[in-house]
């Protein structure tokens, strides 16, 4: 073990050699040869390779990294590895700054940032400049602030968290506790339609709003940002125009995607992002795709997106899209049948949109129209509503039918049904005629379950649940499910 206050005689006199001759590329040598024991092989390419030694001042070594993210990651993530580096190859007076490369006129040149190396993060002072280019002193209510343009619906606490969405939930928490001042910046979210971007980044920002009331927010989308720049062009007022932007602590731009072929604005947003991002300020950004697939912008502008985080929506699991259509539904004081959540989370798949609409849709039916929810009006929405390119069956066949069809297929009696052994032999054909007595008969759970030996209905629900999550994971079951259902299509 490696004691931070007593450095071992050969080291420090193998320091104060290096002291002495002002040998920065020396001394990064010595730290990295503790480094990279400590972080892995892969680790080191990624975080300590691409970091250039500038110079060796007295016990201060100042490293360059290719930009603030950079930075960050490094303070946030190895910053204990990196102080028992300095302490043992300069001693325990020594320190680390970072030199941090910007782009400035289209060249690169390095942007000295002088942070003395330290445990916590440090807390950097962020100005506001002002339309004119000067800086402005913002403190406590002498702050205008404005309209954020957030919809105060799109909270973490309505956005239904699940495996799908669970890592960019919990990137985006940490973004709103500490806006400006974490690895996560800029912070990308992409998906395709309908899967929750704009609910997250709006939620971020809401969040912000609520833990730090004092934080300019400004939420905006691509296509209102070219619209607003074209008249600001027409009318001579491109300053105003940017000068809006930079006053923010923290920005939001939706569908970033759409800047494609816009040059111009393309052009102006490059120059915003790099006056918030170079003051600390907070970028927080939703696209329809990753980085490396979006066409028409410039390598410039993409190579900033790529600085910070970026992670994806993926479309929800059957266990999230269970969530969502009894949260929809429960905020409007209604309780749905569990046959009819297991039905419609199992045939909209497509988009979180799709399935809150029709949730929407079933409430309306039930409290304006008063129809009975149940699994007949569920699937006539679904068939209305929905292009999910799944054929749901008009014909309805009895328990009794598809439990002797399965019991036959699997050279059981029906009795064996019946069973609550949890034998395999036993176990998977019960779950799957339940399954399929749900999705293909008109009865309710309650009325299957005690068709099969006197059941309680929540059986009929686990065991839709088991079968759905088997189909999804087992090629070889999911064909099975499939051979049963052409089997129960054959019936006469």
């Amino acid at each position: 073990m490696i004691d931070l206050k007593k450095p071992s005689v050969a080291v420090v006199s193998e320091a104060n050699d290096i002291h002495k001759q002002q040998d920065h590329v020396a001394a990064w040598q010595q730290c990295l040869s503790m480094i990279i024991p400590a972080v892995g092989e892969q680790a080191f390419q990624t975080w300590f390779q691409p970091i250039v030694p500038v110079r060796l001042t007295g016990n201060i070594l100042v490293i360059q990294v290719p930009n603030y993210f950079f930075y960050e990651w490094l303070e946030e993530h190895y910053v204990h590895i990196l102080k028992r580096a300095i302490v043992q190859v300069l001693g325990l007076q020594g320190k680390l700054e970072y030199s941090i490369v910007v782009d400035q006129n289209n060249g690169m040149q390095p942007y000295t940032l002088n942070i003395p190396q330290n445990i916590q993060a440090p807390q950097l002072q962020r100005p506001l400049r002002n339309s004119m280019g000067q800086t402005a002193v913002v403190s406590g209510s002498n702050k205008e602030l404005f309209d954020s343009n957030l919809n105060p619906r799109y909270t973490f606490y309505s956005f239904i968290e699940g495996e799908c969405n669970r890592l960019a939930r919990a990137a985006g928490m940490s973004v709103a506790s500490k806006p400006g001042f974490t690895a996560f910046n800029p912070f990308l979210v992409y998906s395709g339609v309908g899967l929750g971007k704009t609910h997250l980044i709006q939620a971020i920002g809401n969040e912000i709003q609520r833990l730090h009331p004092r934080h300019q927010i400004l939420y905006i989308t691509s296509e209102d940002f070219i619209t607003q720049f074209v008249d600001a062009l027409k009318l001579g007022e491109v300053r105003r125009f940017i000068g809006q932007f930079q006053k923010a602590d923290t920005l939001i731009i939706d569908d970033v995607q759409f800047f494609a072929g816009k040059d111009k604005s393309q052009e102006q947003f490059f120059h915003i992002f790099n006056h918030l991002h170079q003051n600390g300020k907070q970028i927080i950004m939703s696209s329809d795709c990753a980085p490396k697939d979006m066409k028409g912008l410039m390598e410039r502008l993409l190579s900033r997106f790529k600085w910070g985080a970026t992670i994806d929506l993926q479309v929800p699991d059957y266990q999230t899209r269970i969530a969502i259509v009894q949260t929809k539904l429960n905020a409007q004081g209604i309780q749905v049948p569990d046959d009819v959540v297991d039905f419609l989370a199992q045939h909209v798949t497509d988009n979180i949109r799709t399935l809150e609409s029709v949730a929407t849709t079933l409430a309306l039916h039930y409290t304006i129209g008063k129809a009975e929810l149940n699994l007949a009006l569920a699937k006539s929405i679904v068939q209305k509503l929905c292009n999910t390119g799944v054929q749901i069956s008009e014909r309805r066949f009895s328990v009794a039918q598809i439990q002797q069809m399965v019991a036959e297929h699997f050279y059981l009696k029906v009795s064996d049904l019946f069973s609550s052994s949890r034998k395999p032999e036993l176990a998977v054909p019960r779950q799957i005629a339940m399954y399929l007595c749900a999705q293909f008969s008109d009865a309710s759970n309650k009325v299957i379950a005690s068709q099969f030996g006197g059941k309680d209905q929540s059986a009929i629900s686990h065991a839709c649940k088991s079968v759905h999550r088997k189909m999804q994971q087992d090629e070889t079951y999911n064909k099975l499910i499939g051979a049963l259902k052409a089997k129960l299509s054959n019936l006469r």
